[in-house]
């Protein structure tokens, strides 16, 4: 995951969903509409825990997992737009100014499905994604729990360099969950690392009766037309995109010598704060 923003690639991202249209959406029914909540620690030299609210829906045969607030930013955006026609005959596609799109550092959308785990990412002008086996190697232990009001069973799973500790629920039979955890006979409720830096909690769900009749509304643009790679040629891009980024802002500076002043002292915190980075995956 990629949690640094950088208002270059944040720049290209916004005109990305510009370029994409509102009548793109999958209608799948929708049969599960839960919000879970991150805490994580991203940083080993600090004790501040980030906190943001991701939803998963659940449609027939698939499911999507995506940061609440990119998926309002989407939403937003699709009712700001504005076309303008110039006098040359031409068009400019835009937002209303004032536009005040949700914050995340959470752009990708995660796929999941009984066959695959599908990780899509956009990059600059181009929507990237690699596939993953679904996990398959979970250890159903024989302990239960209630977890805000919600039978729920342990299972335990070694994922990218991490122990996990689940709980997930018989009561509710869909086999998914936050991140790319998916694969249990029940909706995961809580999954924790056993260093308890990351932490998904189910927080919200939207009841069966308000569901009925209900379609999901996700943006073709977050999962068509992209570039198929692998986690670490996308890993790859994302560092070359931030190296760009840095490249761009020094170019700014190069006849003024506080702004390369500036410019070597962000980068020199980078590289220190790279010593203390605590990605949610260890290991590809």
């Amino acid at each position: 995951m990629h949690y640094h923003k950088k208002k270059l690639l944040q720049l290209f991202i916004l005109f990305y969903s510009v370029l994409s249209h509102a009548q793109s959406y999958k209608q799948d029914t929708l049969h599960g509409d839960f919000t879970y909540q991150l805490k994580a620690k991203f940083n080993t030299n600090t004790d501040y825990r980030h906190k943001e609210f991701f939803t998963l829906l659940i449609g027939d045969k698939r499911a999507f997992f995506a940061s609440s607030n990119s998926l309002k930013r989407d939403s937003v955006l699709d009712n700001s737009r504005v076309t303008t026609h110039n006098s040359d005959g031409s068009i400019t596609l835009g937002i209303k100014n004032g536009t005040l799109t949700p914050e995340t550092n959470f752009h990708f959308t995660i796929l999941q499905s009984n066959e695959n785990i599908q990780y899509f990412a956009p990059v600059a002008m181009a929507l990237l994604t690699y596939k993953e086996p679904v996990i398959k190697d979970w250890k159903l232990m024989d302990e239960t729990k209630v977890i805000n009001t919600i039978n729920c069973k342990k299972a335990e799973v070694t994922f990218k360099g991490r122990n996990w500790i689940a709980w997930y629920s018989t009561d509710i039979p869909l086999p998914y969950g936050p991140y790319k955890f998916s694969g249990l006979p029940g909706l995961i409720i809580k999954i924790t690392d056993d260093k308890g830096d990351y932490d998904f909690e189910l927080l919200k769900s939207v009841s069966n009766s308000k569901l009925k009749g209900k379609l999901i509304s996700i943006r073709k643009s977050r999962y068509n037309d992209a570039i198929e790679t692998t986690q670490p040629k996308l890993k790859q891009v994302l560092k070359n995109a931030d190296a760009n980024t840095a490249a761009v802002l020094a170019s700014y500076g190069t006849t003024i010598i506080k702004g390369r002043e500036i410019i070597r002292q962000r980068e020199k915190d980078k590289q220190e704060n790279k010593k203390y980075e605590n990605p949610l995956e260890l290991s590809n």
